[in-house]
């Protein structure tokens, strides 16, 4: 006999947070039904409801890291294979990267994670 799942009540703040992972670049709604265990066709439904729509973005804040140079090597030198770097973001993050990097790529990952 098989066994008959109970149907999961979900909170207005679950849907909220489920329906707010959706919005993440590169995650798909699928993935997001998979983690929660709940059927991607709820997830939509939920999403065209107005209360769990997108809440509107504030423009953008340029915050200042603070920043500790430890050994200072000229611009100019070419990555190192073996280098590696650590960054601890304010927000608890900590992103540690060896070998050779592209500065613009670590950038762009930095202000993605300070978000």
């Amino acid at each position: 006999m098989a066994k008959r799942r109970r149907r999961r009540t979900w909170s207005e703040d679950e849907k909220r947070m489920i329906c707010a992972q959706t919005r993440v670049p590169g995650v798909s709604v699928a993935q997001v039904a998979r983690r929660y265990d709940v059927n991607a066709n709820q997830v939509f439904n939920w999403l065209k409801e107005p209360r769990f729509a997108a809440e509107a973005e504030e423009e953008p804040v340029t915050r200042f890291l603070p920043v500790e140079v430890l050994d200072a090597e000229p611009a100019a030198a070419p990555p190192d294979a073996g280098a590696q770097i650590e960054v601890e973001l304010a927000n608890g993050h900590r992103l540690k990267v060896q070998g050779g990097f592209d500065p613009d790529a670590l950038a762009a990952l930095i202000r993605k994670l300070s978000a």
